[in-house]
């Protein structure tokens, strides 16, 4: 590699160094990955050369105008639209930025006489070339050496030696804390973005001069951004030194690569994916925040009440609102007869399947991915493969001849390949999650187009597509636009139909409650790893069957533009979002909306900057629900009319003329399953010298104890003794030395939920349990510990999934009954009081039938007299399950009155054991804990 290769991309990785500082930047302060911080100089980059050029400004009073506005930019973004979503989740203010993004282009876009201004060369502040050593340094070269390290110095003094610097940090890891100290939040999210705004438009105008002209980074590319990324991950989010070292490092190697390998453009692209699963990988382990975020911000549909469900034309109110939709889908080619409207049609229904994925991996497991349409070519890449056949050699002369195989058939053997992909990735990436994933898969999708999409096996080359015909069907002619139309058609209903169902059941309430509480899921058998590789298969399958079909509309596979882009694969975060996140039917509004409306108005230049930027901003900001809360609103109107009508009487009659399913007996545990005994006398629960350790601190310190069957043990001590983490550890959600023996099994080695099959219950502090699910859909969750609903069988309506479903069903309602629940039955578990999530608890322990109980702090949050009136309940609980209780609590009366023995922790060590009467008396107990004060160990009576 010449100087000169060598120097241009030190120039090249300056710039993209300075970007990485702009994310860098925001992300300290916000915790948010603000994906506009190119193209919120776009602005200002055009502004330039439009003043410049068309206008006749002199350069040096244009530059300072440029940079004023680009400045004011990012002031008015964050006051517009940051401020707006302040208190929103962290990935919902990322998706944002997307729409920021994507609205600046547009802004650029309707300047007046923008258009030859950004033909143009663009203008430099210095002019001339220069030969220094044999290198040839351009004007454009020479400002960048000296802007970028002043701007770079100066930001990096700002904010790590200065006080607005460490109040900007501050706010960032403690909000409610730097509150208290007087700093103001949203002022310090304003100064940030400003400074974000100065820093975007100078890269962009610096950019700008690097290449020629603004027209090559209007809308900074995905590889500009994703080297940016990288940057900011390997310098771990934090250090401005070091994303700019990044920076350069990528500007040298991607320099070095294109040089040494000039017949393998997209290598640089695979190398950075790899850089950034590293670094992101790294930075997880360093940083659990980075992996808190879910994203749960579709709208919350409001459950049918169970005696209305009873009522055929309520409970299949959903599908009496779909008929009206369908037949219009129907009917629509027939009142429209261009082919090309037609294919049109077609192109929309495709994108709405590859949204579906997002319905399942965003929507109902949480993780954000930016990369998704790489899946949907990919899978159409393999689809148009396996049509034409391949042979693969085995070594010596031995072949695998695969023969080409029918479309129909090669689209759905593509979609289980994509599946197996998704799922190899998706294992791959259980630690990342939250807005770590969204870099990660955003790195993928780049490298799916600059690689992998020209891999020799697809057959792409260096050609801009791949031929795939369509075929027939059953003797359908698949080439004609209309039945392609009605193929995709019935393959939507059938996905919708099959994501509709997936949601009622167990796979879709699993996957829900991972996302929003992985731990009490795992508490209630649900093992957490295993239900998200289903969700990423199944996004997987969704994406490569929709991709086949997307290629299928056109009969090839564009690999350089057009379909399979990743500003396709924001495109398509942008339909799930406008449509209805989490809904089945919003990448069907979404789709409709995004790709339809501009097509349906083709001269119009409105209609697609609010079919996409526009629209996204505003319905995030105003209606984050999207396009379908309107339909959930109207639905919740029926459903109050219905009420009303009909009345608790009108239910009942309604009620007797449906036959209902076999119930449970009024115990609830008709299906009590077979549960290990320890042997007599031996206890059920045992721990033997366990240790749990966080970095250099010792939580849990050599802690044994053992409880007998039916025996309520307590757990007292300071804040800070080691309680919950020694339940953690019984439990097995914190790694932990020694021994922990339950029902007679060495369980140390097992995960969370399969302690939880052997009989371990499990209820935390926060009492959080799930709270997108409802009181009913939580208690079946616990339910399947009796019994898994698998996904084949319950995707395919088999009659032994369909009878355990509702028997299921029969026993919740039993033990909502039995607990008392029954009128918040149907209410989100995030509406109710502290007191009622701990019921809902108790309802899912004896779900759970469980022999030996962990309670963390029953009483916390809850009221005095819902405190006196737990005692009785917990204890009519044990009686119910017969099981052993182990308790914390800090309310030391209603411990004492019901305890058979305690335990006294101090500093991860046990410092008293024995009845009630004998660790109250304890001398280092009472010295370490209880105090020498009787009114205050009394303070709460007697329960």
């Amino acid at each position: 590699m010449n100087s000169q290769v060598l120097f241009d991309g030190l120039v090249n990785g300056l710039a993209i160094g300075l970007i990485a500082q702009g994310i860098v930047l925001v992300y300290r302060s916000t915790r948010v990955i603000n994906f506009a911080v190119g193209n919120l100089g776009v602005l200002a980059a055009a502004l330039l050369p439009l003043v410049c050029l068309n206008y006749g400004w002199p350069i040096w009073a244009a530059l300072p105008a440029a940079l004023v506005v680009g400045t004011l930019t990012g002031t008015l973004v964050e006051l517009s639209v940051i401020r707006r979503l302040f208190t929103a989740p962290r990935v919902t203010v990322l998706i944002a930025t997307i729409g920021v993004s994507q609205a600046a282009v547009a802004v650029v876009a309707a300047l007046p006489d923008v258009r030859n201004a950004l033909s143009a060369q663009y203008p430099v502040p210095v002019q001339g070339t220069w030969s220094v050593g044999g290198v040839t340094v351009t004007g454009a070269q020479a400002s960048v050496l000296v802007v970028v390290p002043l701007v770079a110095g100066a930001l990096s003094l700002l904010l790590n030696r200065t006080t607005v610097g460490r109040a900007v940090t501050g706010s960032a890891d403690n909000m409610p804390l730097a509150r208290t100290l007087g700093i103001n939040p949203k002022l310090i999210s304003t100064l940030v973005w400003t400074i974000a705004g100065l820093l975007s438009s100078l890269a962009m105008i610096l950019v700008s001069g690097l290449s020629g002209g603004v027209t090559a980074v209007t809308d900074l590319g995905p590889g500009t951004m994703i080297r940016a990324l990288a940057a900011a991950v390997v310098a771990g989010m934090v250090s401005f030194r070091w994303s700019m070292l990044a920076g350069v490092a990528i500007g040298v190697l991607q320099a070095y690569v294109r040089f040494e390998y000039v017949t393998e453009p997209g290598l640089v692209d695979l190398l950075l994916l790899g850089a950034v699963l590293a670094a992101v990988w790294a930075y997880a382990r360093r940083d659990d925040r980075a992996r808190s975020e879910t994203v749960a911000f579709g709208p919350r549909v409001r459950a049918v009440p169970e005696h209305l469900r009873r009522i055929w034309w309520v409970r299949h109110l959903g599908l009496l609102a779909a008929l009206p939709v369908a037949a219009a889908a129907v009917l629509l080619p027939l009142v429209v007869t261009q082919s090309s409207r037609h294919l049109l049609y077609a192109t929309v229904l495709a994108y709405a399947i590859c949204a579906c994925s997002l319905t399942v991996l965003t929507g109902w497991s949480g993780q954000l991915s930016l990369g998704q349409m790489g899946f949907a070519g990919l899978g159409a890449l393999t689809a148009a493969l396996l049509t034409r056949g391949l042979t693969i050699g085995l070594g010596g002369d031995t072949r695998l001849i695969v023969e080409p195989l029918p479309f129909p058939v090669a689209i759905l053997a593509a979609a289980a390949g994509t599946a197996l992909l998704a799922a190899v990735i998706g294992f791959a990436a259980l630690r990342v999650e939250g807005m770590l994933l969204a870099i990660s898969t955003f790195a993928l999708g780049t490298a799916a187009v600059g690689f992998l999409y020209r891999m020799d096996i697809f057959g792409a080359g260096t050609g801009d597509s791949v031929a795939f015909p369509r075929g027939t069907l059953f003797g359908l002619d698949l080439s004609r636009e209309r039945t392609y139309y009605y193929v995709l058609l019935a393959v939507l209903a059938l996905v919708v139909a099959l994501l509709s169902r997936l949601r009622r059941t167990g796979p879709g309430r699993r996957m829900i409650a991972v996302r929003d509480n992985p731990d009490a899921a795992a508490a209630a058998t649900v093992r957490p790893v295993r239900t998200k590789l289903v969700a990423f298969a199944l996004s997987g399958a969704l994406a490569g069957l929709g991709g086949g079909l997307l290629a299928g509309a056109v009969q090839s596979v564009p690999v350089t533009e057009r379909f399979f882009q990743v500003g396709d694969s924001l495109m398509l975060v942008a339909i799930v979002v406008i449509g209805g996140l989490g809904s089945v039917w919003g990448p069907v509004l979404g789709s409709v909306w995004v790709i339809g409306l501009p097509a349906f108005f083709p001269g119009n230049e409105l209609v697609p900057l609010f079919a996409s930027s526009l629209g996204l901003l505003v319905l995030l900001m105003y209606f984050p629900g999207g396009l379908v809360q309107i339909g959930y609103a109207l639905r919740g109107t029926v459903l109050d009319l219905a009420e009303r009508r009909l009345g608790a009487a009108g239910a009942d009659v309604a009620a007797a003329r449906v036959p209902r399913p076999a119930r449970a007996p009024a115990t609830a545990r008709a299906e009590r399953r077979e549960r290990p005994e320890p042997a007599s006398g031996k206890p059920v629960l045992e721990v033997r010298d366990v240790t749990v350790r966080f970095g250099g601190n010792t939580a849990v310190d050599g802690v044994g104890m053992q409880v007998q069957a039916d025996e309520i043990v307590g757990l007292i001590g300071t804040n800070g003794a080691g309680k919950s983490t020694l339940l953690g550890a019984i439990g097995g959600f914190v790694p932990a030395s020694g021994t922990v023996e339950l029902l007679g099994h060495d369980v140390s080695g097992w995960s969370p939920a399969r302690r939880a099959a052997l009989g371990l219950g499990r209820t935390f502090q926060a009492a959080r349990l799930f709270p997108e699910l409802t009181v009913r859909e939580t208690v079946l969750v616990a339910l399947e510990a009796r019994g898994r609903s698998g996904l084949a069988a319950t995707a395919a309506f088999l009659p032994g999934a369909v009878r355990a479903e509702r028997r299921r069903r029969a026993e919740a309602a039993d033990l909502i009954d039995l607990v008392g629940l029954g009128p918040y039955a149907d209410q989100a578990v995030a509406g109710l009081s502290t007191g009622t999530r701990r019921i809902v608890e108790l309802a899912n322990l004896l779900a759970l039938d469980a022999r030996v109980l962990c309670l963390d702090e029953p009483t916390a949050g809850v009221a005095q007299r819902e405190t006196e009136a737990l005692g009785p309940l917990l204890l009519r609980l044990r009686r119910e399950l017969g099981a052993a209780m182990v308790v914390i609590e800090h309310d030391m009366p209603f411990l004492m009155s019901f305890s058979d023995r305690l335990y006294c922790l101090e500093a991860g060590r046990v410092i008293a054991e024995g009845t009630p009467e004998q660790v109250r008396s304890d001398p280092a107990v009472i010295a370490g804990y209880l105090g020498t004060d009787d009114r205050a160990i009394d303070r709460s009576g007697v329960v």
